[in-house]
């Protein structure tokens, strides 16, 4: 119901009762201190009585649990947990966005063996996804993760495929939890305007650095990345999300290599680089732009972040703490990698238009129709242009008639 401008639910107050394999209870027309305890935490049970203009607190601990920052639940927390295990991760997810401290007894709760089954079992993994997505875009994403890990629920919630390669440690929960924190430090000191999505998607990818090599079989006798069957199978989110960790994590990889070139401006030694593709034949000084470029294409808005990570990363992982300073470095690799980026003008480098279309090339080449040969000439006029940002249409046709004439010459 609309009311002076303010959309307002209706709803009775209502007992539950919880079978035994379902979190999905047996609704009963109940009384208010029924209905309070029934609620997932203290501080979420408290009534606004309009005739009285008072807050009434049934539980008899929600104000001052509230005022005190304690995350306590009305009834005993296993109890709580074992009937809707989804209040385990609304608990932890509300003790980080407001800095409260859990009680005891709930994370003795939260750890129990029967819970973590009770999680596993009785909650659609789309739930579960929903609470780790709002986790992962609050306000204290790093705090979230390191409580899941304390609890000993990073699998559960984060549930790998079986018989992955390499196996996955008991340390790995620790490791990745590291990398989301420093990653969210880095981001934060380095002053980062992050969209929503790219902070999002950021920290997802930061959490798994540490399983971006390790891989599974699935099915179809294919080697899939692990991380890619937990972003899409055991937090149900969407595939557009785990397409795009799985292009941050390459793009990663890819700015490792190059981070070192673009520090030291060794141009001599950037023909070394082990890359997916080859490069048109330019002095050495022209490489770095045409790889960097290739990559900015490749990650487009991504660029930052991908680059942001990449620095955790260089020269020595993060398997162990970091130690103080150790991130003023990162930031600083950060920064000049960035304005090594912005110097070269390849920002917005992938809005770039080609200055020789397909049908262009075709009647260059006096091609009847497209194929392969069209593909890897628009791939090479492509490099040329990176190469050549103040080049002209001309020059670029001009380059690829020599380039023509000269193979046909060798043949």
């Amino acid at each position: 119901m609309r009311l002076f401008d303010v959309w307002i639910d209706f709803v009775n107050l209502r007992s539950e009762d919880y079978a035994e394999n379902s979190r999905i209870p047996t609704m009963q027309f109940g009384s208010a201190e029924q209905d309070a305890y029934r609620r997932d935490l203290t501080i979420n049970s408290l009534f606004y009585n309009i005739n009285t203009s008072s807050v009434e607190d049934f539980t008899g601990r929600g104000l001052s649990d509230l005022k005190s920052g304690k995350i306590v639940t009305p009834l005993p927390p296993k109890e709580t947990f074992l009937d809707d295990p989804l209040r385990v991760l609304r608990a932890i997810r509300f003790s980080a966005r407001f800095e409260f401290e859990m009680e005891e007894e709930l994370k003795v709760a939260a750890a129990d063996n029967d819970v973590k089954s009770a999680i596993a079992d009785k909650i659609s993994r789309e739930r579960i996804g929903h609470e780790v997505d709002l986790m992962v875009s609050g306000n204290q994403p790093a705090k979230a993760m390191a409580c899941i890990s304390d609890l000993g629920l990073l699998w559960v919630v984060f549930t790998p495929p079986k018989d992955c390669e390499p196996l996955i440690s008991e340390e790995h929960d620790k490791v990745c939890v590291r990398y989301m924190d420093a990653a969210w430090r880095h981001m934060n000191e380095a002053g980062c305007n992050f969209s929503d999505e790219q902070r999002r998607l950021y920290l997802y990818a930061s959490l798994f650095i540490p399983l971006r090599k390790t891989v599974y079989i699935d099915n179809k006798k294919k080697r899939v990345p692990v991380v890619n069957y937990i972003i899409r199978n055991s937090l149900k989110l969407k595939a557009s999300d785990a397409d795009d960790i799985m292009r941050l994590h390459n793009a990663v990889e890819k700015f490792l290599l190059l981070i070192p070139f673009v520090l030291c401006k060794e141009d001599e030694r950037i023909g070394e680089i082990d890359w997916e593709t080859d490069t048109i034949d330019v002095h050495m000084s022209l490489k770095l732009r045409i790889l960097l470029g290739l990559l900015l294409r490749e990650i487009k808005d991504f660029w930052r972040p991908a680059l942001m990570i990449s620095t955790l990363l260089h020269n020595n992982d993060l398997s162990v703490e970091v130690i103080e300073g150790e991130l003023d470095k990162r930031r600083q690799v950060f920064r000049e990698v960035e304005q090594e980026i912005l110097k070269l003008g390849l920002e917005k480098v992938w809005e770039v238009k080609p200055l020789i279309n397909g049908k262009e090339i075709m009647k260059i080449l006096e091609l009847g129709r497209g194929g392969p040969v069209v593909s890897e000439w628009q791939r090479k006029l492509l490099q040329w242009q990176l190469a050549y940002p103040c080049g002209t249409a001309e020059e670029c046709v001009d380059w690829m008639t020599r380039q023509t004439q000269s193979k046909r010459a060798r043949t």
